[in-house]
């Protein structure tokens, strides 16, 4: 049966709650009723793939306070971007396990930050696991949305994500097409590579607001085509048979104008739906910090703002699928 209304991804589990990326993050989406979760994946030194927002993990775990690894930070350029701190590809798997989750945003949710310390960081066959599992216990089908992270930067370093990628989810038992797989990136490149390969999973294409894709970039150089040309008309064309779907950021759908006003919803959900493709948008938040500005409230960065008024216009926008840090929000506005 077609649905009537959009995946709920709980964005890295349930962030808003617990440290991204966390058991206790995934359980708790489940558990608030999310369809799917989204586990960003990036390599150790020995090429075990790390469920991590970012290759550098200061910022969400406690290896800067461990003395043993005070000689690991560095300065790296990934994506075109410098920067410094410590980075999984410098650690083994062994070493990356003796880690533990912080909260990414802790003035803006201290009540998450209370988890710190407490959990160690996961692999994406352990979530692969989870999830399964999970399914099983709450007798529901439960999805996994898996996101490739630097897939030319790593490439650059010797390792083809595409071949872990498929070797993990062959060994976990998710390469049958039985369980419920999206694989999506910011890079085209390597979602043909694992399509080639004959994964079974809805490929989505991930696009920023701005800028352009890193590994077109690297083969064409200024050439490369902008994420925004593409989210246009005759961009959509050339991706049609190449991937599934498009991911966008949730502002190309509300076009807010320079004083902060929504002015869409935009034509690039009607545009690729025109075109067989599914559409999904990233990430609801309800934080004042996150929202257009027309729908921000008193209390500061952290305080709710009117997220209903501008989810509400994102769910009328017919998008399949979005991606939230609070799934139980999430589950109110997009299936209530």
């Amino acid at each position: 049966m077609p649905r009537t209304s959009p995946l709920i991804i709980g964005h890295r589990g349930a962030p808003g709650y617990r440290p991204e990326h966390s058991r206790s993050s995934y359980d708790l989406a489940f558990a608030m009723g999310a369809d799917a979760v989204e586990p960003d994946v990036v390599i150790s030194r020995d090429g075990v793939l790390v469920v991590r927002h970012e290759n550098e993990i200061s910022g969400t775990t406690d290896v800067a306070d461990r003395p043993e690894y005070a000689n690991r930070r560095t300065t790296k350029i990934v994506d075109g971007a410098e920067i410094t701190g410590w980075f999984t590809e410098d650690f083994t798997w062994d070493e990356l396990s003796t880690l533990r989750c912080r909260e990414r945003l802790p003035a803006l949710r201290p009540s998450s930050a209370t988890f710190d310390d407490q959990q160690p960081i996961l692999r994406l066959r352990d979530v692969l696991d989870l999830v399964r599992a999970a399914s099983l216990e709450r007798g529901r089908e439960l999805g996994v949305v898996l996101e490739i992270k630097h897939a030319t930067y790593f490439d650059g370093l010797g390792w083809d994500m595409a071949e872990l990628v498929e070797t993990e989810l062959a060994d976990a038992g998710w390469a049958s097409g039985q369980l419920p797989l999206t694989i999506e990136a910011f890079e085209s490149t390597v979602l043909g590579r694992l399509r080639e390969r004959g994964i079974p999973a809805v490929y989505i294409y991930l696009l920023e607001a701005a800028g352009r894709p890193a590994d077109l970039l690297a083969s064409l150089g200024a050439a490369a085509p902008t994420y925004r040309r593409t989210a246009q008309p005759a961009g959509l064309d050339a991706l049609v048979g190449v991937v599934d779907g498009i991911s966008v950021d949730k502002r190309m759908i509300l076009a807010p104008d320079k004083l902060g006003r929504a002015t869409g919803p935009s034509a690039v959900v009607g545009d690729a739906h025109a075109r067989g493709m599914r559409v999904f948008t990233w990430t609801c938040r309800p934080e004042n910090a996150f929202l257009v500005g027309q729908f921000r409230s008193r209390g500061g960065s952290g305080a709710f703002g009117d997220y209903e008024a501008e989810w509400g216009m994102i769910r009328d926008a017919g998008v399949d699928g979005v991606f939230v840090d609070h799934p139980d929000l999430g589950v109110d506005v997009f299936r209530g």
